[in-house]
């Protein structure tokens, strides 16, 4: 008789994740903001899958000026320390023009750890802070630094995730 009680316990507590990590995977209503508002992402974003299509297709230049806004640094740090291109290349885009594939995918990385931080910390200048910050957890780097590639994105939302989860971090 235990064994069935043990059995429905763990399918509830299986149930349980399964809701809050598709509740923490598709809350994407902040990363449209994030990236301008329903003006610039006209697509409906309910899932990855929405992302993926998103990327494939080109988010407008206008979506990265938006975000970096949020991120409070310079589109100058942000085209070349995080997009690896130069500033002039992204001045050069009017705000509809349509990145590549490319940089849209990672720029809605981007936007997907800040939203992160955005859940953790709920002020805009507590992430902006806690961003420009080193923190002990990535090796006395600051969270910004680790944007440029996607292994250090996943660090840092490793991180915002034990912040979470209350964590020391």
């Amino acid at each position: 008789m235990q064994n069935k009680y043990d059995k429905c316990f763990l399918y509830l507590i299986q149930m349980s994740d399964m809701a809050i990590l598709h509740q923490k995977e598709f809350r994407t209503t902040n990363l449209v903001s994030l990236l301008g508002g329903v003006e610039l992402v006209t697509e409906k974003i309910g899932s990855a899958f929405d992302l993926i299509t998103l990327s494939n297709k080109g988010i407008k230049k206008a979506s990265l000026d938006a975000l970096v806004g949020h991120m409070g640094m310079t589109k100058k740090n942000f085209a070349e320390d995080i997009l690896n291109l130069s500033v002039k290349t992204l001045e050069r885009k009017k705000g509809d023009d349509l990145l590549d594939r490319q940089t849209s995918s990672h720029v809605i990385e981007v936007a997907k750890v800040v939203k992160h931080a955005f859940d953790v910390f709920e002020d805009e200048a507590k992430v902006q802070k806690w961003l420009s910050t080193p923190n002990r957890a990535l090796n006395q780097m600051k969270p910004l630094d680790l944007f440029y590639m996607p292994t250090g994105l996943g660090l840092v939302d490793n991180v915002l995730g034990r912040i979470e989860e209350g964590v020391y971090s």
